[in-house]
């Protein structure tokens, strides 16, 4: 360590009685100085504006969640797919409540999966590898291939038909 120079050494007995230091100013001087920005490192980070290729804002985080609107239930389906599957069978009250409720709680899982998968990937839209990928999450084992299976064959069905 070097000695101080002599224009320095007044400086350093005041820093050391005073307690301190070069880098830090006292009370008196911040208070002179005023208001300040502060340093880059010690700032909060801010958010990076996610853009697209075109250099525009993605505007996925803008529509995060949608209210249910008008879509009341699933409940006028079920007695269609029945009659296709058991004729002669009905559904009381309470079962279509129960199968309302567990498909729409599926429905918003998957959502929410597909959703998640498609942040990761940086994408705003929700693809069908998505949806399949959040189906095979979701459902366990044999059931989950079984109803990506039956899903495919739906909407080629669906496609043929258009």
């Amino acid at each position: 360590m070097s000695e101080p120079t002599p224009d320095n050494s007044e400086e350093d007995i005041i820093t050391k009685e005073m307690g301190t230091s070069e880098i830090e100013p006292s009370d008196t001087e911040m208070a002179e100085a005023g208001p300040s920005n502060p340093d880059p490192c010690d700032a909060e980070p801010k958010k990076a504006k996610r853009k697209t290729a075109k250099g525009r804002r993605c505007r996925c985080r803008r529509r995060r969640r949608r209210g249910q609107g008008n879509f009341s239930s699933f409940a006028t389906y079920f007695p269609r797919v029945l009659k296709q599957v058991h004729t002669g069978l009905s559904l009381s009250r309470e079962s279509v409540n129960v199968l309302d409720s567990f498909v729409k709680d599926m429905f918003e899982r998957i959502a929410e999966e597909a959703g998640r998968l498609a942040h990761c990937s940086r994408r705003c839209t929700i693809m069908t590898e998505d949806i399949q990928t959040a189906v095979r999450l979701l459902l366990p084992g044999e059931l989950g291939k079984y109803a990506v299976s039956e899903a495919s064959k739906a909407v080629a069905r669906y496609r043929t038909s258009r």
